[in-house]
């Protein structure tokens, strides 16, 4: 399996912006679906986005669509979110994920330790 590391998180006002990373290591993830989940506590891990190995196709969640962006390097191993007019529901763990296809993507496969999101009202 494909290791993945996150960063970027952080603290951060509503309204503020925030780009987390995911690096892979261990083999290439370029003909992988990637994603991003997250988890607030005392919730379940939820879906936030995905992207198709070619980058081609993204899907959201709905809470985030038009707020945040996920993009890959291939080139660079790296998956990346662009999360912007960030709201106090957004705070959770971040994690992001590796699996052969979309409707695979949290099923098993890969999975980062996570990076926290906090933001402030």
């Amino acid at each position: 399996q494909v290791q993945l590391v996150e960063s970027g998180g952080g603290l951060v006002q509503a309204g503020g912006s925030l780009r987390l990373s995911c690096a892979a290591s261990g083999r290439t993830f370029s003909r992988d679906a990637v994603g991003w989940f997250r988890q607030a506590p005392g919730k379940e891990r939820e879906f936030v986005a995905a992207i198709t190995w070619s980058g081609g196709s993204t899907y959201y969640a709905d809470s985030v669509k038009g707020r945040f962006t996920i993009s890959r390097d291939n080139a660079k191993n790296t998956m990346y979110l662009q999360m912007n007019n960030l709201k106090p529901e957004d705070t959770a763990v971040y994690y992001c994920a590796a699996h052969t296809t979309i409707a695979t993507l949290g099923k098993g496969g890969s999975w980062g330790q996570g990076t926290q999101v906090t933001v402030s009202s």
